[in-house]
C-alpha cells in the first residue's frame, strides 16, 4: 500500500461496538483474566498492555503507522521530540563511549551532547556536517553512535546519507537521523541505510501546533533498548496525545506536499529580492546540494531561510510590521511562522556555535503554512518594505 493509505487504514483493532473511528483509551492500567494471566503478561510471553507508561492501543496504533511511513520494523513513542532525542542517546551510550554528531543540530540537542553526555564519562566530537574529512578524522576506537539532522535547523544543509551511513556500517557505529523537518513523506532515511530514524512529533507530523510528542523508529534489535529504557524513566506519550498525532498522519502527506510547494513559490519569489542577501531552500537551483537534495528528498521541505539586508534590529523590524504570519519558536504549524533562531531557539548557543549551525544575527526561519501562497507572499512583503 502506498504511504497515504498506510497512514489512514492502519488503527487499532475494532472494539465490540464498531466504531469508524479509533476511540480513546484513556487508561492508566488494563485488567488481566487471572492471576496467571498477570504473571504470564509480566514474564513477557502474553500479548497485549499492561500499563500506559509504556504502552497503549493509541500509542501502538501511532508508532505502527510511523514505522510503515518511515519502513522500520518497530518503533517506540515519546513524550517530545527531544525525549526521543535524549532516550536514543541514554540508551545506546555509556561510560566510556564516544559520539560523533553534526555541530549545526539543534540546541537542545547540542546541549545534551555538550552537558550532559560528558558527565557520564561519553566523549563526543562534533564536526562540520559536509566536511567528509572531519567525519572520518574524528571516529575513534570507542565511536559507538553518529547523530544528524538532515536537512539541518535553520541552516538547510543537507548531508549525503548514502555516503554517512557507509563509513558509519564500516566503522560498526549506529546512525540516527533526525528526519523531523523533511518528514517520511519527503525523505525515509533508512532507505538510505540509516538505523534509526528520530522524529519531533510535534511539528508537521501534529501539523497544526496542538500536542507534544516524539517517536524513534528502527531496527527491533536497537528500539527495544529504547523501549525498555522508556519503560523505566516514564517520558512517555500520552494516549490522548498519541490519538490526536495518528489522526494526524491521515492527513500527512497532503499537508506536506501543500507546505512544500508553498515554499517552494515563496523561495522562487524572494530568490532574486533585492532586499535580502540570500534565500535558502533545497529545490532551488541556487541551493549549494541542490542535485543531492533531489536524490534523496522527494520535496524540498516546508521551510526555507532569509537572510535579511541588516542586522538585529532589521530583523525585529521586519517581524513586527508582519500582520498575518505569525511569532512563534514551533515550526510544521498549518499557520506560517516567522522566527529569528539567533534570539530564540537557538540562543542558548555561543556565537561560534551558531556560525557552525549557520546561524548569522540576519537569518530568519520562514516555516510556511497552508495559507494561499499569495496572502502569506503579501504579508513578507509588505513587511520586509
Amino acid at each position: 500500500m502506498r504511504d497515504e493509505t498506510l497512514a489512514i487504514r492502519l488503527q487499532t483493532e475494532q472494539s465490540e461496538y464498531r466504531e469508524h473511528s479509533v476511540p480513546l483509551f484513556l487508561t492508566s492500567s488494563f485488567t488481566f483474566n487471572s492471576a496467571e494471566h498477570a504473571e504470564e503478561m509480566f514474564a513477557g510471553n502474553g500479548s497485549g498492555d499492561i500499563y500506559s507508561r509504556f504502552s497503549n492501543p493509541n500509542s501502538n496504533e501511532f508508532v505502527q503507522k510511523m514505522c510503515a511511513l518511515e519502513n522500520a520494523e518497530y518503533g517506540v513513542a515519546l513524550a517530545s521530540g527531544m525525549s526521543a532525542i535524549f532516550n536514543t542517546l541514554a540508551t545506546h551510550l555509556q561510560s566510556g563511549d564516544h559520539l560523533i554528531a553534526a555541530s549545526s543540530l539543534f540546541g537542545n540537542s547540542l546541549y545534551i551532547i555538550n552537558n550532559i553526555l560528558p558527565k557520564w564519562g561519553i566523549e563526543c566530537s562534533l564536526v562540520d556536517l559536509n566536511n567528509r574529512e572531519a567525519w572520518q578524522n574524528n571516529i575513534k576506537p570507542n565511536t559507538k553512535m553518529a547523530l544528524v539532522e538532515t536537512p539541518t535547523n535553520p541552516s538547510l544543509e543537507l548531508i549525503d546519507l548514502k555516503w554517512l551511513s557507509k563509513l558509519c556500517k564500516s566503522n560498526e557505529i549506529i546512525l540516527a537521523v533526525d528526519n523531523c523537518f523533511a518528514t517520511p513523506i519527503v525523505q525515509k532515511p533508512i532507505n538510505f541505510g540509516a538505523d534509526i530514524v528520530i522524529h519531533s512529533a510535534t511539528k508537521f507530523i501534529d501539523g497544526q501546533g496542538r500536542v507534544l510528542g516524539g517517536v524513534v523508529v528502527g531496527s527491533e534489535e536497537l528500539c527495544t533498548p529504547i523501549y525498555d529504557f522508556l519503560r523505566r524513566t516514564g517520558s512517555s506519550l500520552s494516549p490522548f496525545n498519541a490519538w490526536i498525532l495518528s489522526k494526524s498522519l491521515e492527513t500527512l502527506s497532503l499537508r506536506v506536499e501543500k507546505h512544500c510547494s508553498n515554499a517552494l513559490e515563496l523561495a522562487t519569489r524572494f530568490e532574486n529580492d533585492k532586499r535580502l542577501k540570500q534565500v535558502r531552500y533545497p529545490f532551488l537551483k541556487s541551493h549549494d546540494q541542490y542535485e543531492l537534495a533531489k536524490q534523496q528528498m522527494r520535496f524540498g521541505g516546508g521551510l526555507f531561510t532569509i537572510e535579511v539586508d541588516g542586522g538585529k534590529e532589521r530583523c525585529f523590524e521586519v517581524i513586527n510590521k508582519l500582520k498575518l504570519l505569525s511569532i512563534t519558536a514551533n515550526l510544521g504549524d498549518t499557520r506560517t511562522i516567522v522566527t529569528h533562531p539567533a534570539t530564540t531557539t537557538h540562543s542558548k548557543l555561543s556565537p561560534v556555535d551558531q556560525e557552525k549551525a549557520g546561524i548569522t544575527i540576519s537569518t530568519l526561519r520562514i516555516s510556511v503554512g497552508l495559507e494561499h501562497v499569495d496572502d502569506i507572499y503579501a504579508d513578507l512583503d509588505q513587511a520586509l518594505s
